[in-house]
């Protein structure tokens, strides 16, 4: 779907060269949820689509989170509702993403801001969803999926694989848990297949084990345990971008495909005898909150410039830090 088209068509252009397998699913039910299969089964595995299809992709990424299985989504933000303007630019979907499928669950939300962020963030995306056995999002739009840019050539070798916590039989007692209990809320993998180990999902609440459950204590213990690993996301939260001097009159918050207009202009009001400093977010959750608050706490007035009707940002940022903001 625009605005993510050109994403699968150039993953599908190059999957002969580099192995990727690119199934154009029937809809967006069964994208994800073969996006699933496979991160269940060890694969790195990603979807994409734009908000009307995400739309349908909820309850497929309530079975990640409940199954704690890792996987990427991008989401290409168009306005809506509906179809909505499918070949224009808006940053609409933000309160949608970062509460997308019913019930509670850890999740982490990147908005690259450049070019260079798509491809570093990506490689972050993967890496995270597999440490933390989650559902990574990346939100986009139409302006930065569907522009060309001049970049200097990445840097393959800055690029580590981290699979996280893989089961190891040699280091194991007893019968293999897929839920077990732990300090950080991950357990070690397993994949379908394992002959030293049994893998059990479910897609209802279940035990360490991996089995239905409908007692409190344990859906309590689950809760926790999912949730413990907000701790080390936290830790790993990327810092925004800061331009400017901090005793700047004016701070100006914006995120995603919005960075190189709003830094331009803040330079070009610098240039004329303004004072401002511009904040960018390139990660959006876990939420930066303490460099967020930092940043608006030296300044006397801070607009956050975003393109939907609402403001979602500013209100994420009144929820996150307890500061207000004026909105554009």
């Amino acid at each position: 779907m625009t605005p993510i088209t050109s994403i699968m068509e150039y993953l599908a252009s190059r999957s002969a060269e580099f192995g990727l397998v690119v199934v154009p699913a029937e809809d967006e039910i069964s994208a994800i949820n073969m996006t699933v299969g496979a991160g269940f089964t060890g694969v790195r595995a990603m979807t994409a689509t734009s908000g009307g299809g995400f739309c349908l992709m909820v309850e497929g990424l309530g079975l990640a989170a409940m199954t704690e299985t890792p996987i990427v989504v991008i989401e290409g933000t168009r306005p809506g509702p509906a179809i909505g303007l499918p070949t224009r630019t808006e940053q609409g979907d933000l309160e949608f993403i970062l509460h997308a499928s019913h019930g509670e669950f850890p999740r982490v939300v990147f908005a690259p801001a450049t070019v260079e962020d798509c491809f570093n963030l990506m490689t972050q995306a993967f890496n995270i969803a597999d440490r933390y056995q989650l559902p990574v999002l990346l939100i986009t739009d139409h302006y930065l999926a569907n522009s060309y840019f001049t970049t200097d050539k990445f840097d393959l070798n800055k690029v580590h694989i981290d699979r996280g916590l893989l089961f190891d039989k040699n280091k194991s007692a007893g019968e293999y848990k897929r839920y077990a209990y732990t300090e950080s809320g991950i357990s070690p993998r397993a994949f379908p297949g394992d002959r030293d180990a049994l893998v059990v999902a479910d897609s209802d609440e279940h035990d360490e084990a991996g089995h239905l459950i409908e007692d409190a204590e344990t859906r309590t213990k689950m809760m926790d345990k999912r949730f413990k690993k907000m701790a080390g996301l936290k830790q790993k939260i990327v810092p925004p971008r800061f331009y400017g001097v901090d005793s700047a009159e004016t701070l100006v918050i914006g995120w995603g495909s919005t960075y190189g207009v709003i830094k331009e202009s803040a330079e070009t009001l610098n240039k004329t005898g303004g004072s401002c400093s511009h904040l960018h977010l390139s990660q959006l959750w876990p939420f930066p909150a303490e460099a967020v608050s930092a940043a608006m706490n030296k300044a006397k007035r801070t607009y956050v410039i975003e393109n939907n009707f609402t403001g979602q940002l500013a209100g994420l940022i009144r929820e996150q830090t307890g500061l207000a903001s004026n909105s554009i």
